[in-house]
């Protein structure tokens, strides 16, 4: 069983009857094309939305509510210096990067900012400098980089308002983003809209139970077909697999990212099953429907996104 996955501590595994050929892809985002185009894996970690967009395409993926890796987004909107932006509905009418529209931190990041801001999403130009994983859904509000600058560069030079950057960054003074004030996005230096983004992000958590995935574990459906216990064998092997990584790092020091997040969240900072994620499951197939990213009437039922199985929560 050939296997892609990011290089995650607590997801060392094996399969009862089968035998694990882990497959070195790096970056892990370089296997969700190839694992969505040509199947060339038999387990893939993948994009939870490009997953739902692959399967309302007929990609004969099925997936197990495996999500190995989470974030928050509030801290990722970072704004041009002199652009203006004070508050979120002042992106309205401006350009926004995002490395391509489809991929998962910016579906909810347009999730945040219609439902808690009320931001017309499609009131802002989204400039996009890579490939969707899944064709075909771009809307017109979305304009490619014809040269080779990056995000970043765009952004310094303020040919862009803000940019969805995924990292902290820091000033020229050094100080985190996370101390910024509005009032700095006069310094030459690029700021954040959200400059008490933690706070932020756990206030929504604890208001909405919604904490955003950004991995899930698809399988080529041909061979849960062949063995339908395949689902419940390879779920149960990377709970324990993740039961094995707290037994020994219980306040998850190797990942100091979900460890922040354990303590933003005060429990498990990846929860594995349906039940447990059933809110950021409702969540992210609601913000992509919105967005124009699934049909109306792509399934609401979110057990109906997974193989058959065993799911306990893990």
């Amino acid at each position: 069983m050939k296997v892609a996955l990011g290089d995650y501590p607590h997801a060392r595994f094996e399969v009862d009857g089968y035998k694990v050929e882990p497959v070195e892809v790096k970056p892990i985002i370089a296997a969700y094309r190839r694992m969505i185009r040509d199947l060339e894996f038999d387990v893939c970690e993948l994009a939870p939305v490009s997953y739902l967009m692959a399967r309302q395409e007929g990609v004969p993926l099925t997936a197990i509510p495996v999500f190995l890796n989470r974030r928050f987004h509030h801290e990722d909107v970072q704004c041009a210096a002199y652009s203006g932006i004070r508050v979120p509905r002042d992106l309205e009418g401006r350009k926004v990067g995002v490395r391509a529209y489809t991929v998962s931190t910016g579906v909810w990041v347009r999730g945040v900012l219609s439902e808690e801001y009320g931001v017309a999403h499609e009131k802002i130009t989204w400039v996009v400098d890579d490939d969707d994983h899944v064709e075909g859904r771009v809307p017109a509000n979305v304009e490619r980089v014809t040269d080779s600058r990056s995000l970043g560069e765009l952004l310094r030079a303020g040919e862009i308002d803000a940019a969805l950057t995924g990292n902290a960054g820091t000033g020229r003074a050094g100080a985190p983003r996370a101390n910024w004030t509005a009032a700095q996005q006069d310094t030459g230096d690029s700021y954040p809209l959200f400059p008490d983004a933690e706070v932020l992000s756990a206030d929504w958590y604890l208001r909405t139970g919604i904490y955003p995935l950004h991995s899930v574990i698809a399988i080529r459906s041909d061979l849960v077909e062949h063995d339908p216990g395949l689902s419940t064998a390879l779920y149960a092997a990377l709970a324990e697999s993740k039961r094995r990584h707290l037994a020994a790092d219980p306040d998850w020091a190797a990942l100091p990212r979900l460890a922040r997040q354990a303590r933003q969240i005060g429990g498990d900072p990846i929860p594995y099953g349906i039940a447990a994620n059933e809110p950021s499951l409702n969540a992210m197939v609601r913000f992509a429907r919105d967005q124009g990213l699934l049909d109306p009437d792509f399934p609401t039922d979110v057990r109906e996104l997974f193989a058959p199985g065993d799911y306990p929560d893990a």
